[in-house]
């Protein structure tokens, strides 16, 4: 997968995985990582799935109706790709935190699905459900932060909530923080994200 490593100064640190939105690059959510945690070592993933020329992790049928069947085939794709970059980039494998944007928030949902231990904790940045009617693993005291958008056309209030729901029941310590804004990412949601993120991995 096309990628970008930068090697932090703390390498206790949580490595910050990267996963941009629609249309977005390796290159986007860097000030993002640099405003969570400026000392953490970032690994930048560009999605595999072309629509019309935009980058994405995984395909879609519709608007906000996912292609189940990639969505399972990218995660594990990604997953892989976790692996083997820990190795290639000496990192701890147990100790990555995903910071996703829209479709990137949507793959980091599905690793966590799917994957017990996948990641350490996730900061989702308007995320929607990645699938329903499967049975969580065990998520116990994984925290997780949902940043969303009370007038978020593409990921209405209601999709946050069952989200937040599904994790919890799974054993998660989720944290929702909500803004009277659309679907656009505000500084004040990244801001408590970063926030978030010392109190959780100081």
């Amino acid at each position: 997968m096309k990628h970008l490593f930068k090697k932090g100064t703390n390498k206790s640190k949580p490595v910050l995985l990267l996963l941009h939105g629609t249309g977005g690059n390796e290159e986007d959510l860097l000030p993002l990582a640099q405003m969570i945690s400026p000392d953490s070592s970032v690994l930048s993933v560009r999605g595999n799935v072309s629509e019309n020329g935009m980058p994405r992790f995984f395909r879609r049928l519709a608007e906000g109706v996912f292609d189940e069947e990639d969505l399972i085939f990218r995660t594990k794709e990604l997953n892989d790709f976790i692996e083997d970059s820990a190795n290639k980039y000496n990192f701890d494998r147990k100790n990555i935190v995903a910071v996703g944007y829209s479709n990137g928030a949507n793959i980091a949902g599905s690793l966590i699905f799917h994957n017990e231990n996948a990641l350490k904790g996730a900061i989702l940045h308007h995320p929607m459900v990645p699938r329903r009617g499967i049975e969580l693993p065990d998520l116990a005291n994984l925290p997780v932060f949902i940043g969303a958008g009370k007038n978020d056309p593409i990921c209405p209030p209601e999709e946050t909530e069952e989200l937040e729901k599904i994790l919890t029941n799974a054993g998660a310590s989720v944290h929702v923080k909500w803004e009277n804004m659309g679907h656009q990412l505000s500084r004040a949601e990244v801001e408590e994200a970063a926030e978030w993120f010392s109190r959780n991995f100081s």
